[in-house]
């Protein structure tokens, strides 16, 4: 059974930073796209990033472009997403999703979802 867990949310300071975890099992991990959704409180499911099966094509929404990283290590089924300079806009629960496409893309109709993790960015 596919299981996508996330971790390492919480709350942080605006300018901070943070580390999100996904970690995958249950699917032939390096045969799937990943994205990282998120979801603030009154609004829809956006996507923030995605990165192809192989971890060397990456795309990022234009609101977290240049202050949001993802990657991931194949070898330990395992996707991160490195945030920096954290905004308040930037709160919301962030998923992440993998689909059994190998390239980058959020606008697919993903197969397995995790959980989510709650993001908070406040003083």
């Amino acid at each position: 059974q596919a299981h996508l867990v996330e971790s390492g949310g919480g709350l942080v300071r605006p300018g901070g930073s943070l580390r999100l975890s996904c970690a995958a099992s249950g699917f032939t991990f390096d045969r799937y796209g990943i994205a990282w959704f998120r979801q603030a409180p009154g609004k829809t499911r956006e996507g923030v990033t995605c990165v192809n099966s192989r971890g060397d094509s990456t795309h990022y929404a234009d609101s977290v472009k240049g202050r949001f990283t993802v990657s991931r290590d194949n070898a330990k089924n395992m996707v991160y997403l490195q945030m920096e300079s954290v905004k308040s806009e930037d709160t919301a629960v962030y998923y992440c999703a993998a689909v059994n496409v190998p390239r980058c893309s959020w606008l697919l109709e993903f197969d397995y979802w995790g959980q989510g993790t709650q993001v908070t960015v406040s003083s």
